[in-house]
């Protein structure tokens, strides 16, 4: 095989990354969650960043460092199950396959891996696919070529993955194959195409439009997709296991007594850590909330558009920090080509954005953190990210809104920066959020229970009513005068239709724009321009 472990793995890496989106949008089961080509992808990004970052080693040190650097960056479901079929892969690897004879046992390995890993193994999913490639290699002639028998396993795996859509009933309703499986596909098939020294070859298989079937779909039992590696003497899979699956479903437990990967969907994610933490110490935690991600996935899909045009990367795009499913279509609305999910206590990590931003198809970034909590991650991620970025330092949604107003992805990035910025300072934020405990806030008092009112992140009003509370801070936002007032309701608000009514009477030019914006936390947010 052509290069060492590090070229192979880079190779996987390129078709995952030309398919990430595709394989997000087929990503239904076991939640539609749309998140199935990222994780994957990070899952193998982790591999290829460690043997980057590793000197000097021998063959089966390198492999070692293979399964163990999948394991702790694995990533969902999908990523944990990868990392169990590289593992089955490189065990007892001594030397690159040559021969269809020698690709053979490494195929069946990691699929007798992978179904070992799940608790209930379903078929029409990525191991399923995992398996066929492990038939069609065995029934092959031991001597073809290593090239020749990875072109024919590729084939049948086409086969493989669009037999997924009858063997799942889900997917059988949604009318799309397995994204698991066509991830599996995809990493074999940029392995095929390095060996035999040929391009990336299009997907045959899931990339004609979705049906509304499988964009519509019930949001899962549970809220969180937990995960996290943890590591010490008293680790016990078995007792995690039982212990997990007390409180959460889509559970796996892979590893070994001393350190095992874990991923769960519950409803009590701090409880999974503090049990994790209880018996060793713990890295790689990754908390997504399911029911925005599917959320997100749904407007992402209906508000796709037309398919990006040919012509070359675009000159500049934004990455924005968001909180809410309805925020994020109007960050997506007005330009922005990636969200993240993150806000008020839910900042997100570092790599997180950098994944961001690596997935962008244009020559430089512009990262709004929309909160003062994440500029330090979003400076971090623009210092290491491999493209020029800019980051437009807002502290709010409402100031990243304005900030995208003036945004051309056709415009040069340090242009981009500097008009950002200005709008985004010529926004006015105001917002309406319950008060978690009694205190007194630029002297104004509020008790528990009672909602406090914020006007450019000063305190301007407290009580018990979120409509006497909002009509404060509307007019202290209002006051400098304004021609256009924003309010986003958050998850949960109370209808704003009388209040929108007393400003309207009171500011005949006023322009009010009221959406949904989803936000926890906040009820209500404001921006006057």
């Amino acid at each position: 095989m052509p290069g060492g472990a590090l070229t192979v793995v880079e190779a996987a890496l390129a078709a995952l990354e030309a398919s990430r989106r595709r394989i997000d949008d087929l990503n239904v089961y076991p939640v539609p969650d749309g998140d199935t080509g990222t994780n994957m992808t990070m899952t193998v990004r982790a591999v290829r960043d460690a043997l980057a970052g590793a000197t000097e080693l021998d063959a089966e040190a390198e492999l070692a460092l293979v399964a163990r650097s999948c394991l702790m960056g694995a990533r969902g479901n999908s990523g944990v199950i990868l990392s169990q079929l590289v593992r089955g892969a490189v065990e007892g690897l001594n030397g690159g396959p040559e021969t269809a004879g020698d690709l053979a046992p490494r195929l069946r390995g990691a699929s007798d891996a992978g179904y070992a890993a799940v608790r209930e193994p379903q078929e029409g999913t990525m191991l399923t696919v995992a398996r066929e490639l492990a038939e069609r290699a065995e029934a092959l002639d031991p001597a073809l070529p290593l090239g020749d028998a990875l072109a024919e396993v590729v084939a049948h795996g086409e086969v493989a993955l669009a037999r997924t859509q009858e063997q799942l009933d889900v997917l059988r309703d949604a009318g799309v194959v397995d994204a698991g499986g066509a991830g599996v596909l995809e990493l074999v098939r940029g392995i095929a195409a390095l060996v035999r020294g040929e391009p990336l070859p299009e997907p045959e298989v899931g990339t004609g439009p979705l049906p509304e079937e499988a964009v519509h779909r019930e949001l899962s039992r549970y809220r969180y997709c937990t995960s996290f590696f943890v590591e010490g003497e008293e680790v016990a899979p078995d007792a995690l296991e039982r212990e997990l699956g007390a409180f959460g479903d889509s559970l796996l437990v892979v590893g070994a007594r001393g350190a095992v990967k874990v991923h769960v969907h519950t409803d009590e994610p701090g409880r999974a850590i503090a049990l994790a933490t209880s018996v060793g110490v713990i890295e790689e935690v990754s908390i997504e909330n399911m029911h925005v991600q599917t959320a997100v996935r749904e407007e992402r899909i209906t508000h796709s558009g037309p398919p990006p045009s040919t012509a070359g990367p675009a000159a500049t795009a934004v990455v924005a920090v968001v909180a809410g499913a309805g925020n994020a279509r109007l960050f997506r609305d007005l330009g922005a080509a990636a969200i993240v999910e993150g806000g008020q206590t839910m900042n997100p990590p570092t790599s997180q954005l950098l994944q961001a931003i690596d997935g962008l198809d244009a020559a430089g970034a512009v990262l709004l953190p929309n909160n003062k909590n994440v500029i330090l991650a979003a400076e971090q991620a623009a210092a290491e990210a491999g493209k020029p970025v800019e980051v437009v330092e807002t502290t709010s949604m409402q100031a990243g809104l304005a900030a995208l107003v003036p945004f051309d992805a056709a415009a040069a990035l340090d242009e981009n920066a500097r008009e950002m910025r200005e709008a985004a300072t010529a926004v006015r934020s105001g917002a309406v959020a319950p008060a978690s405990r009694a205190a007194t806030i630029d002297g104004i008092e509020v008790a528990e229970g009672e909602f406090l009112g914020l006007a450019d992140g000063a305190a301007v009003a407290a009580g018990a009513s979120v409509e006497e509370v909002a009509r404060a801070v509307a007019a202290h936002l209002l006051e400098p005068g304004a021609d256009v007032l924003t309010i986003l309701l958050g998850d949960g608000a109370p209808s704003v239709n009388g209040l929108r009514d007393e400003l309207a009477e009171a500011h005949p030019a006023l322009e009010i724009d009221v959406h949904e914006g989803g936000q926890p936390h906040y009820p209500l947010l404001f921006a006057a321009e």
